[in-house]
């Protein structure tokens, strides 16, 4: 018995529907990722972390964009005032690091996070 080359091979519906079961399972697992990455988002406290949320466009510009961090030039000498000046900074960070304990009950807590009093009423509103 010899198999007709011009009849056409009847494929399962899977099968023949195959690329649109891949673009529907990809859009249902986007949907799906999505949604658990935004219950972690919120439910961790990023949240209230983010300024860039619509919700804090009155508070924006607000923030005090002073910098007071030391910035070190690439070159220049190294002696020994240079190295007291940079251990003295380094010292005060850690210090200031070590201060906060991470394991306590509050860590996102605004005397934690080395905020002022009116920075932490801005945070609260």
């Amino acid at each position: 018995m010899e198999k007709n080359s011009q009849s056409p091979e009847i494929k399962p519906f899977y099968a023949r529907h195959l690329f649109g079961f891949m673009i529907a399972g990809s859009i249902t697992l986007a949907v799906i990722l999505v949604f658990v990455s935004m219950t972690l988002y919120y439910s961790s406290g990023a949240s209230q972390l983010d300024l860039s949320s619509p919700s804090y466009v009155d508070v924006r510009n607000k923030i005090d964009k002073s910098d007071d961090s030391v910035e070190y030039s690439n070159t220049g000498k190294m002696n020994s005032s240079a190295i007291a000046d940079f251990k003295a900074l380094f010292n005060q960070k850690i210090e200031k690091a070590k201060s906060v304990d991470v394991f306590s009950g509050d860590p996102l807590n605004p005397e934690s996070l080395g905020m002022t009093a009116a920075d932490a009423t801005i945070v609260t509103e």
